[in-house]
């Protein structure tokens, strides 16, 4: 048997990518193009994103295919996320994967941006099965979904207002870290104690798997009001340290007490997030506690990429569930079936 290929196109947000793999989830590239235009205005601008993925996508697909020897000829299919994300930067997206669909009469298969991230972990651990539990935590995105085969899944909890990610951003705009401001406070963090302040958590109850954020930047904020600026230059360390915990915490603990209680083996860490060094090691080791198992992608993967969106896709392509070429995008947020 022939093999067959996916060629992937991500464009939800500021990142144009396009990946092939096979369907064993193997990655014969993974190219991303990402946008510094947005870093001058502290945040992604909708219009100048679009704009861009219209400029970098054409190049990208060239560069893929010469990089991984093949044609157009050799695709077995075309795959495209189309929800959540940037409605202008999704079009874009879509709107390419049609026309090389319909141009070459190759199947269009189309994913949900999450599901993507959930989905990264299989081409680095083609050892997972079903039933898992996944985490799924980005800067506009946090949830928490059971899922029984590849195909079905629940939400059983999710963020009220601000997402984990979000909230790693605005705090360190706050602390004048710049943007983005994950990695930023993930590295002070490593020389920081994360006691040294002790912000809210919020939903604290045991049967409660949702999560809310908006209360820990006012507390961030009000807590900055009183202080010096010799005290928070001295001790940013520490500060940072006790802004990510307040952060990670409950993203541990309601995780790896849904696991326990429905009995779920493993758990998939996904989304720009689970690169956080603190969420991997503290989630691998609450759970561990308990015989489950925690999995989470390269740091490569945890960005959005499109090889994310061709594993995604694996499943659908198996099962010959194909998009009309009159599917559009969406702006819903959530882990969606699509």
């Amino acid at each position: 048997m022939s093999a067959k290929y996916i060629l992937a196109f991500e464009s939800s947000c500021d990142d144009t990518s396009v990946a092939i793999l096979d369907t064993d989830y193997n990655i014969l590239v993974n190219l991303i193009s990402s946008q510094p235009e947005h870093l001058e205005f502290g945040g992604i601008l909708p219009e100048l994103a679009s704009r861009l993925h219209i400029k970098n996508i054409v190049t990208l697909t060239k560069s893929a295919l010469l990089s991984s020897k093949l044609n157009l000829q050799d695709i077995s299919a075309i795959a495209v996320s189309i929800n959540p994300g940037l409605v202008g930067s999704l079009i874009v997206g879509l709107a390419f994967a049609k026309s090389i669909s319909w141009s070459l009469s190759l199947p269009l298969i189309t994913v949900n941006h999450l599901l993507s991230h959930i989905f990264a972990n299989f081409i680095d651990h083609k050892e997972i099965t079903p039933p898992f539990l996944a985490l799924v935590v980005s800067g506009g995105h946090t949830e928490l979904a059971h899922f029984d085969t590849l195909t079905t899944f629940k939400v059983i909890g999710k963020t009220l207002d601000d997402a984990a990610g979000e909230s790693f951003d605005k705090a360190a705009k706050l602390l004048g870290l710049g943007f983005p401001g994950g990695p930023v406070i993930d590295e002070l963090a490593k020389n920081g104690n994360p006691n040294f302040i002790h912000f809210p958590r919020a939903l604290p109850q045991k049967n409660n798997f949702n999560f809310s954020y908006s209360g820990l930047k006012t507390a961030i904020r009000t807590w900055l009001i009183k202080q010096n600026p010799d005290t928070l230059t001295q001790n940013m360390p520490d500060i940072a340290a006790s802004v990510q915990q307040a952060i990670i915490e409950p993203l541990v603990n309601k995780t790896v007490l849904c696991a326990k209680q429905h009995k779920i083996p493993y758990i998939l860490l996904a989304g720009g997030v689970a690169a956080n060094s603190a969420l991997r090691r503290q989630l691998t080791e609450s759970a561990a506690k308990y015989g489950i198992e925690v999995y989470y992608p390269s740091l490569a993967l945890c960005m959005d990429n499109a090889a994310m969106v061709a594993a995604a896709a694996i499943p659908k392509f198996m099962a010959g569930n194909f998009a009309p070429l009159s599917v559009n995008v969406s702006s819903l947020k959530g882990i969606r079936r699509v």
